[in-house]
């Protein structure tokens, strides 16, 4: 595939996306073509069917290809699901020369030693984002390289995650007949479509409302500060639906999708769906009111779990506070009404997030929705893997072609630490070629 194409499968509990997008002249990404299929083996966040979600991404793969006339062979997939949790770290490293200015070096083995902290039987770190630096006991510093200083100490945001589940993605992918390009976490993933840069710096609150689970990511100040999975989504809310109306899941969903609302005060008395009974059996009335109300216990009960981790981030502190306040994405956020209960609950300024950020401004209104808001920002990270290949590549031709006289050597382009993620990835493919 070429440099600026990348392709982004979103391995969800409801639905599994694939999209492929590129890079236009303008640096908007296009969207070429879109599959979905249903997923079937995979159970808040996590794969538990590995022949079953195989099938589902083949599906899904096939259709984009189908859309788009390009053959798909890597892929950069998301992880989310309720083994991922994280927490805040502190870790410091003496320079032996501190005449010497901090370079990538330093950082990369100050990175390193928080990757030796012990974590729970089976649990491996996925990410370890640094939030802000002190050199020499001088706090608040973003970017410590070309400093001098003996002590270079951090803060830092590791998240978590089952060694099991991601080796899981990695093998249905792998399966699949496709690539494993790249992992992402799937918050950041959403976070990187939906939320424009102001609203990083403001500080703001993302909720990716899934089938079944809920993501959140913490922005303040431009840098992720908390990540979390809450594990329930919007299957929740169709099960209650389905025991409190004693109804099939099929048309639990449907109810929910077309006269769902989260606030039952919306709802007159007198308003009523007739459902269609099994098999000839008599059909169900069922009050919109009551169906308000089914769904209105549970959002409560997920938007409420959402704010007492955005508590737990400290959002009341003056410091912490999230100015921009909170953009809901994914499916769930389709819900009616959900904006207005959400700003009631929290007391914070609520938007809905379309992943339109980064989308050339011709695109189609369904894959602006937020449903493929994931989908979206796992294509632009793709696309960013893409763009640090080419100049990994163009710095080794440079290497190459280092015999030539200095003055015809152009100023070389900023590279960026590769992300631990890369080398999760890379983990990830080696174990799979192994265990092959």
């Amino acid at each position: 595939m070429e440099h600026n194409l990348a392709v982004g499968l979103d391995i969800g509990t409801t639905k599994i996306v694939a999209m492929i997008g590129r890079k236009n002249e303008y640096g908007k990404v296009e969207i070429l073509g879109i599959g979905r299929s249903k997923s079937l083996g995979v159970h808040r966040g996590v794969v538990n069917n590995i022949t079953q979600t195989i099938q589902s991404i083949q599906q899904a793969v096939q259709e984009a290809e189908v859309a788009s006339d390009i053959k798909i062979e890597g892929v950069t997939v998301g992880i989310a699901g309720q083994h991922i949790r994280s927490l805040q770290h502190s870790d410091y490293i003496t320079r032996a020369n501190s005449e010497t200015v901090i370079d990538e070096e330093d950082i990369d083995k100050l990175i390193n030693q928080v990757h030796k902290l012990v974590m729970l039987p089976g649990e491996e770190i996925i990410h370890v984002l640094p939030q802000e630096y002190k050199v020499d006991g001088q706090g608040e510093i973003k970017e410590p390289i070309g400093m001098y200083g003996g002590r270079l100490e951090a803060n830092f945001h590791v998240v978590v995650g089952q060694v099991s589940s991601i080796r899981n993605v990695g093998r249905c992918v792998q399966s699949s007949g496709l690539n494993l390009e790249g992992i992402t976490l799937e918050p950041l993933a959403s976070a990187n479509a939906v939320l424009s840069q102001e609203e990083k710096e403001a500080g703001v609150a993302l909720i990716d409302i899934g089938g079944g689970t809920t993501d959140l990511a913490i922005f303040r100040d431009g840098i992720i500060r908390h990540t979390a999975v809450i594990p329930f989504g919007g299957n929740v809310i169709t099960e209650d639906i389905k025991e409190g109306c004693s109804i099939i899941e099929k048309q639990a969903e449907l109810l929910k999708i077309k006269f769902g609302s989260a606030w039952p005060g919306e709802n007159k008395d007198n308003e009523i769906v007739s459902i269609p009974g099994l098999r000839g059996r008599e059909p169900k009335e069922i009050t919109l009111k009551n169906l308000s109300k089914i769904i209105h216990a549970r959002i409560v009960e997920i938007i409420e779990q959402v704010y007492v981790e955005i508590k737990n981030y400290g959002h009341e502190e003056q410091k912490k506070k999230l100015i921009a306040g909170i953009v809901l994405t994914g499916g769930g956020s389709q819900l009616k009404h959900l904006k207005q209960l959400v700003e009631y609950i929290t007391g914070m300024d609520t938007r809905i997030g379309y992943p339109n950020e980064h989308l050339a401004g011709n695109s189609d209104d369904d894959v602006t929705s937020p449903l493929y808001a994931t989908a979206v920002g796992l294509v632009l990270d793709g696309l960013k893997r893409n763009e640090r290949k080419k100049i990994e590549l163009q710095e080794k031709k440079q290497e190459a072609e280092n015999e030539k006289p200095i003055e015809e050597i152009k100023e070389k382009p900023v590279k960026e630490r590769r992300s631990f993620l890369d080398k999760l990835t890379e983990r990830v493919k080696d174990f799979l070629d192994n265990a092959e």
